[in-house]
């Protein structure tokens, strides 16, 4: 997976005015577009996306600083137009294109990334691999935005707007594991950009075939392989830094990688303010491998 993730930034720089296929780099090095994309964006702490953009712009802004065409410079860089190009560099470096050809800056620089792997293993894993057949997910579902440290207002105003009846009515459908009320993260981006919208649902697993209310929400999940973690310690940090090991110690250290499907927290027991909490982290998984080529033979 290092050796991927460096090879995709290779990509990037060779093909800084253009798209890069990602898909192809992941069947050649035997993983999966969704499983590299979600370990760059863990690792890298951006997604994909971003950090082209940023790479683009540190370069662009070098070439803004000679006699070439604005224009000819745009579209070297991927932009059909000065305005899209325009609006691309001042989300990167606070500043117009006129104001760096005037003043020469303030520039923001994103250096090359290089991906190294730690083996240091300080965080304890306290993991267990589940087989599970298809459920359903019920509850109540909201879009909310993406953060990824601390507590989401929006998911809690979500929560706080059920009338306190509903969480014990929810609770007591519960009847698969993972058991109890969870917290579900559904429709995530593959970039896992924060600020992108997700499907939150607060609600409980019941088997495939059970009859669900008309006024609850359903995600029905096929059969299929989880990583289950455990977390103890403070709410929600203690859950935030073991979902974030998950990407820089447990992945590159075992023949696992992430599937598409939602995220599950399972919350086991909690203090009445909810300031610690033992929780369970369900993520979905499949076995890595060497994928054989389509061309191979052929």
């Amino acid at each position: 997976m290092i050796a991927a993730l460096n090879r995709l930034v290779e990509l990037v720089e060779e093909h800084l005015a253009g798209e890069v296929d990602v898909a192809a780099l992941a069947r050649e090095r035997g993983t999966t577009e969704y499983h590299l994309r979600r370990m760059f964006s863990s690792l890298a702490g951006m997604p994909l996306s971003e950090y082209v953009r940023r790479r683009r712009m540190t370069l662009a802004a070098a070439e803004l600083l000679g006699d070439d065409d604005l224009l000819g410079i745009a579209v070297r860089f991927g932009y059909g137009s000065t305005e899209a190009f325009g609006r691309a560099f001042r989300a990167v470096h606070g500043v117009s294109t006129a104001a760096v050809r005037r003043d020469g800056g303030p520039l923001r620089t994103q250096p090359q990334l290089r991906f190294r792997l730690s083996v240091e293993g300080s965080t304890t894993m306290d993991t267990r691999i589940a087989e599970r057949p298809a459920f359903r997910l019920v509850g109540h579902a909201a879009r909310v935005p993406l953060i990824h440290r601390g507590v989401n207002p929006h998911i809690q105003a979500h929560i706080a707007a059920l009338p306190a009846d509903e969480h014990a009515r929810l609770k007591a459908l519960s009847s698969e594991e993972p058991a109890g009320l969870l917290q579900v993260s559904a429709d995530v981006d593959p970039d896992y950009a924060e600020g992108s919208e997700l499907t939150y649902l607060h609600g409980v697993a019941v088997g495939e075939a059970t009859p669900v209310a008309d006024d609850l929400d359903v995600i029905d999940v096929p059969a299929g392989t989880w990583a289950v973690f455990r977390t103890e310690g403070p709410h929600p940090a203690a859950l935030q830094s073991v979902w974030a090991a998950t990407a820089s110690d447990w992945f590159p250290s075992n023949p696992w990688r992430l599937r598409p499907g939602p995220s599950i927290v399972a919350v086991l027991d909690r203090a009445p303010d909810f300031s610690t909490a033992t929780c369970e982290l369900w993520l979905p998984v499949e076995r890595s491998g060497i994928e054989p080529s389509p061309t191979a033979d052929a």
